[in-house]
Protein backbone atom coordinates (compact mmCIF):
# COMPACT_ATOMS: atom_id res chain seq x y z
CA UNK A 1 0.00 0.00 0.00
CA UNK A 2 1.35 3.26 -0.66
CA UNK A 3 -0.38 6.01 0.74
CA UNK A 4 -0.08 10.08 -0.19
CA UNK A 5 -0.14 12.73 2.66
CA UNK A 6 0.14 16.46 1.88
CA UNK A 7 0.35 19.65 4.16
CA UNK A 8 3.34 17.45 5.71
CA UNK A 9 5.06 20.76 6.84
CA UNK A 10 2.44 22.01 8.88
CA UNK A 11 1.67 21.80 12.50
CA UNK A 12 -0.51 18.61 11.91
CA UNK A 13 1.00 16.97 9.52
CA UNK A 14 4.44 17.28 10.73
CA UNK A 15 3.61 15.60 13.60
CA UNK A 16 1.22 13.02 11.76
CA UNK A 17 3.52 11.94 9.45
CA UNK A 18 6.16 10.45 11.88
CA UNK A 19 3.63 8.43 13.60
CA UNK A 20 1.94 7.18 10.36
CA UNK A 21 5.63 6.25 9.46
CA UNK A 22 6.04 4.36 12.90
CA UNK A 23 3.06 2.22 12.56
CA UNK A 24 3.12 1.59 8.72
CA UNK A 25 3.50 -2.65 7.72
CA UNK A 26 6.22 -4.34 5.87
CA UNK A 27 6.14 -3.21 2.75
CA UNK A 28 4.21 -0.06 3.14
CA UNK A 29 5.29 3.34 1.88
CA UNK A 30 4.52 6.59 2.81
CA UNK A 31 4.46 9.56 0.24
CA UNK A 32 4.90 13.16 1.28
CA UNK A 33 4.94 16.11 -1.36
CA UNK A 34 6.49 19.26 0.03
CA UNK A 35 7.05 22.19 -1.28
CA UNK A 36 10.84 22.93 -0.40
CA UNK A 37 12.90 19.62 -0.97
CA UNK A 38 14.64 20.21 2.26
CA UNK A 39 11.82 20.36 4.28
CA UNK A 40 11.17 17.00 3.27
CA UNK A 41 14.28 15.77 4.90
CA UNK A 42 13.37 15.02 8.29
CA UNK A 43 10.30 12.89 6.45
CA UNK A 44 13.19 11.07 4.41
CA UNK A 45 15.21 9.96 7.56
CA UNK A 46 12.33 8.71 8.20
CA UNK A 47 11.39 6.17 5.92
CA UNK A 48 9.35 8.33 3.60
CA UNK A 49 9.20 8.97 -0.21
CA UNK A 50 9.37 12.73 -0.93
CA UNK A 51 7.88 14.76 -4.32
CA UNK A 52 8.37 18.17 -4.52
CA UNK A 53 5.81 20.69 -5.81
CA UNK A 54 3.13 22.83 -5.01
CA UNK A 55 -0.11 21.30 -4.62
CA UNK A 56 -1.34 23.66 -6.87
CA UNK A 57 0.38 22.26 -9.88
CA UNK A 58 -1.28 20.22 -12.28
CA UNK A 59 2.26 18.26 -12.80
CA UNK A 60 3.39 18.11 -9.42
CA UNK A 61 -0.17 16.30 -8.52
CA UNK A 62 0.25 13.90 -10.96
CA UNK A 63 3.81 12.90 -9.84
CA UNK A 64 3.03 12.69 -6.14
CA UNK A 65 -0.43 10.40 -6.44
CA UNK A 66 1.46 7.92 -9.13
CA UNK A 67 0.81 4.46 -8.07
CA UNK A 68 -0.99 5.43 -4.23
CA UNK A 69 -3.53 3.11 -3.16
CA UNK A 70 -4.56 6.44 -0.44
CA UNK A 71 -4.34 9.55 -0.24
CA UNK A 72 -4.73 11.99 3.48
CA UNK A 73 -5.17 15.28 2.42
CA UNK A 74 -3.46 17.09 4.86
CA UNK A 75 -3.08 20.72 3.73
CA UNK A 76 -4.78 23.98 4.79
CA UNK A 77 -4.65 27.82 4.60
CA UNK A 78 -5.59 28.96 7.83
CA UNK A 79 -6.75 32.45 9.47
CA UNK A 80 -4.80 35.24 8.73
CA UNK A 81 -4.45 34.48 4.80
CA UNK A 82 -6.10 36.64 2.10
CA UNK A 83 -9.95 34.93 1.47
CA UNK A 84 -8.64 34.04 -2.82
CA UNK A 85 -5.44 32.09 -1.02
CA UNK A 86 -7.83 30.03 1.65
CA UNK A 87 -10.23 29.23 -1.45
CA UNK A 88 -7.02 28.62 -3.58
CA UNK A 89 -5.67 25.91 -1.42
CA UNK A 90 -8.96 24.60 0.72
CA UNK A 91 -11.00 24.06 -2.03
CA UNK A 92 -9.53 24.20 -5.31
CA UNK A 93 -6.48 22.80 -4.92
CA UNK A 94 -8.41 19.87 -2.19
CA UNK A 95 -10.90 19.17 -5.27
CA UNK A 96 -7.90 18.57 -7.67
CA UNK A 97 -5.96 16.48 -5.83
CA UNK A 98 -8.76 14.63 -5.30
CA UNK A 99 -9.62 14.38 -9.12
CA UNK A 100 -5.76 13.71 -9.55
CA UNK A 101 -6.59 11.01 -7.17
CA UNK A 102 -9.42 9.32 -8.83
CA UNK A 103 -7.86 9.42 -12.58
CA UNK A 104 -4.54 7.45 -11.20
CA UNK A 105 -6.69 4.82 -9.58
CA UNK A 106 -6.59 6.21 -5.90
CA UNK A 107 -9.01 3.55 -4.26
CA UNK A 108 -9.17 5.81 -0.48
CA UNK A 109 -8.94 9.65 -0.18
CA UNK A 110 -8.69 11.00 3.65
CA UNK A 111 -9.98 14.85 3.78
CA UNK A 112 -8.75 16.97 6.91
CA UNK A 113 -11.24 19.00 7.76
CA UNK A 114 -12.85 21.39 10.56
CA UNK A 115 -15.77 21.53 13.23
CA UNK A 116 -15.87 25.19 11.92
CA UNK A 117 -17.76 24.02 9.43
CA UNK A 118 -20.85 23.55 12.33
CA UNK A 119 -21.06 27.71 12.41
CA UNK A 120 -23.58 28.27 15.19
CA UNK A 121 -24.16 25.66 18.06
CA UNK A 122 -27.26 23.51 18.34
CA UNK A 123 -27.58 23.35 22.39
CA UNK A 124 -25.97 20.02 22.83
CA UNK A 125 -22.62 18.62 21.12
CA UNK A 126 -22.04 18.95 17.53
CA UNK A 127 -22.90 15.49 15.60
CA UNK A 128 -21.83 14.79 12.17
CA UNK A 129 -25.94 14.68 10.57
CA UNK A 130 -25.98 18.28 11.69
CA UNK A 131 -26.67 21.05 8.69
CA UNK A 132 -23.38 22.63 7.93
CA UNK A 133 -23.58 26.48 8.64
CA UNK A 134 -19.99 28.14 7.50
CA UNK A 135 -19.07 31.61 8.42
CA UNK A 136 -17.94 34.05 10.63
CA UNK A 137 -15.83 36.90 10.10
CA UNK A 138 -12.70 35.29 12.92
CA UNK A 139 -11.79 32.87 10.07
CA UNK A 140 -12.62 34.87 7.06
CA UNK A 141 -12.93 32.22 4.23
CA UNK A 142 -11.18 29.56 5.91
CA UNK A 143 -14.69 27.23 7.26
CA UNK A 144 -16.49 27.79 3.39
CA UNK A 145 -14.00 27.16 1.51
CA UNK A 146 -13.29 24.09 3.74
CA UNK A 147 -16.83 22.96 3.26
CA UNK A 148 -16.82 23.35 -0.09
CA UNK A 149 -13.88 21.21 -0.50
CA UNK A 150 -15.96 18.08 1.29
CA UNK A 151 -18.92 18.52 -0.70
CA UNK A 152 -17.12 18.28 -3.97
CA UNK A 153 -14.47 16.06 -3.03
CA UNK A 154 -17.82 13.75 -1.51
CA UNK A 155 -19.44 14.11 -4.85
CA UNK A 156 -16.40 12.38 -6.66
CA UNK A 157 -17.36 9.22 -7.83
CA UNK A 158 -15.71 6.12 -8.02
CA UNK A 159 -13.36 6.41 -5.08
CA UNK A 160 -13.95 6.24 -1.17
CA UNK A 161 -13.87 9.63 0.79
CA UNK A 162 -13.80 10.18 4.12
CA UNK A 163 -13.59 13.26 6.20
CA UNK A 164 -12.25 13.97 9.41
CA UNK A 165 -13.49 16.99 11.27
CA UNK A 166 -10.83 18.15 13.69
CA UNK A 167 -11.33 21.12 16.80
CA UNK A 168 -8.67 23.20 18.32
CA UNK A 169 -5.68 21.05 17.85
CA UNK A 170 -2.38 21.29 20.49
CA UNK A 171 0.08 19.33 22.37
CA UNK A 172 3.70 18.20 21.63
CA UNK A 173 5.27 21.60 21.62
CA UNK A 174 2.43 23.41 19.29
CA UNK A 175 2.21 27.18 19.79
CA UNK A 176 -1.86 27.13 19.51
CA UNK A 177 -1.59 26.72 23.27
CA UNK A 178 -0.58 29.21 24.21
CA UNK A 179 -2.30 31.18 20.81
CA UNK A 180 -5.59 30.31 21.99
CA UNK A 181 -5.48 33.54 24.61
CA UNK A 182 -5.26 35.57 22.09
CA UNK A 183 -9.11 35.05 21.28
CA UNK A 184 -9.87 33.48 24.88
CA UNK A 185 -9.24 36.57 26.61
CA UNK A 186 -11.96 38.26 25.51
CA UNK A 187 -14.46 35.52 26.69
CA UNK A 188 -16.45 34.89 29.11
CA UNK A 189 -14.48 32.48 32.26
CA UNK A 190 -16.75 29.33 31.03
CA UNK A 191 -16.75 29.70 27.47
CA UNK A 192 -15.51 26.57 26.31
CA UNK A 193 -13.24 25.71 23.52
CA UNK A 194 -13.28 22.02 22.14
CA UNK A 195 -10.16 20.23 22.03
CA UNK A 196 -8.11 17.35 20.30
CA UNK A 197 -4.50 16.06 21.11
CA UNK A 198 -2.41 15.72 18.12
CA UNK A 199 -1.81 11.82 19.10
CA UNK A 200 -5.47 11.62 18.80
CA UNK A 201 -5.95 13.43 15.50
CA UNK A 202 -3.17 10.89 13.97
CA UNK A 203 -5.59 7.76 15.69
CA UNK A 204 -8.57 9.21 14.65
CA UNK A 205 -7.15 9.91 10.92
CA UNK A 206 -5.27 6.40 11.15
CA UNK A 207 -8.62 4.76 11.88
CA UNK A 208 -9.92 6.58 8.69
CA UNK A 209 -7.42 5.39 6.76
CA UNK A 210 -7.11 1.67 7.52
CA UNK A 211 -10.46 0.89 8.03
CA UNK A 212 -11.92 -1.19 5.72
CA UNK A 213 -15.47 -0.52 5.63
CA UNK A 214 -16.95 2.72 7.79
CA UNK A 215 -20.62 3.23 8.41
CA UNK A 216 -20.31 7.01 7.18
CA UNK A 217 -18.20 9.41 5.71
CA UNK A 218 -17.97 12.24 8.39
CA UNK A 219 -16.13 11.57 11.80
CA UNK A 220 -15.79 14.15 14.24
CA UNK A 221 -12.10 13.87 15.84
CA UNK A 222 -12.41 15.37 19.35
CA UNK A 223 -11.55 14.35 22.80
CA UNK A 224 -13.68 13.94 25.87
CA UNK A 225 -13.80 17.35 27.64
CA UNK A 226 -13.80 20.93 26.34
CA UNK A 227 -11.81 23.16 27.97
CA UNK A 228 -13.02 26.80 29.62
CA UNK A 229 -11.04 29.97 28.85
CA UNK A 230 -10.34 30.45 32.95
CA UNK A 231 -8.57 26.95 32.26
CA UNK A 232 -6.51 28.07 29.07
CA UNK A 233 -5.43 30.92 31.59
CA UNK A 234 -4.29 28.17 34.01
CA UNK A 235 -2.92 26.19 31.56
CA UNK A 236 -0.40 28.94 30.17
CA UNK A 237 0.22 30.11 33.55
CA UNK A 238 -1.55 33.85 32.69
CA UNK A 239 -3.77 35.49 35.08
CA UNK A 240 -7.12 35.92 33.49
CA UNK A 241 -8.04 39.15 32.55
CA UNK A 242 -10.01 41.35 34.96
CA UNK A 243 -14.24 41.64 34.55
CA UNK A 244 -13.76 37.81 32.57
CA UNK A 245 -16.36 36.98 35.22
CA UNK A 246 -18.51 39.29 34.49
CA UNK A 247 -18.93 38.62 30.69
CA UNK A 248 -21.41 36.51 29.11
CA UNK A 249 -20.99 33.27 26.96
CA UNK A 250 -22.96 34.31 23.67
CA UNK A 251 -23.57 30.51 22.11
CA UNK A 252 -22.16 28.07 24.86
CA UNK A 253 -22.63 24.96 22.29
CA UNK A 254 -20.63 26.84 19.59
CA UNK A 255 -17.62 24.27 18.82
CA UNK A 256 -18.85 21.76 20.83
CA UNK A 257 -18.63 18.53 18.93
CA UNK A 258 -19.79 14.96 19.52
CA UNK A 259 -17.05 11.68 19.16
CA UNK A 260 -19.48 9.00 19.72
CA UNK A 261 -19.71 7.96 16.08
CA UNK A 262 -15.95 7.76 15.71
CA UNK A 263 -15.69 5.65 18.96
CA UNK A 264 -18.60 3.80 18.32
CA UNK A 265 -17.76 2.82 14.41
CA UNK A 266 -14.11 3.10 14.85
CA UNK A 267 -13.10 2.20 18.08
CA UNK A 268 -11.78 5.99 18.53
CA UNK A 269 -10.66 6.43 22.35
CA UNK A 270 -8.41 9.53 23.16
CA UNK A 271 -5.12 8.55 24.90
CA UNK A 272 -5.84 12.23 26.36
CA UNK A 273 -9.47 12.69 27.25
CA UNK A 274 -8.63 15.94 28.17
CA UNK A 275 -5.95 18.73 28.02
CA UNK A 276 -5.39 18.53 31.93
CA UNK A 277 -4.73 14.25 31.09
CA UNK A 278 -2.03 15.24 28.46
CA UNK A 279 -0.66 18.04 30.86
CA UNK A 280 -0.02 15.49 33.43
CA UNK A 281 1.19 13.03 31.35
CA UNK A 282 3.98 15.73 30.00
CA UNK A 283 2.51 16.10 26.59
CA UNK A 284 1.74 19.62 26.18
Amino acid sequence: MLTLVTGTTGQVGRRFVPRLLSQREPGERIRVLVRDAARGEPFAELGAEVVVGDLRDEEALGRAVAGADAVVNVAASFRGVPDEEAWAVNRDAAVELGRAALAAGVKRFVQVSTGLVYGLGRGRPLTEDDEIRPGGEMWGAYTESKAAAERELLDLAGMEVRVGRLPFVYGNGDPHLAQSLHWAAHWASYQRLQMAHHVDVAQGLLRLLYAPAVARPLYNIADDAPVTALELHRLNGVEPPAGMHTRTDPDPWSGIMSNRRIARDLGFRPIHPSVWAARDAGAL
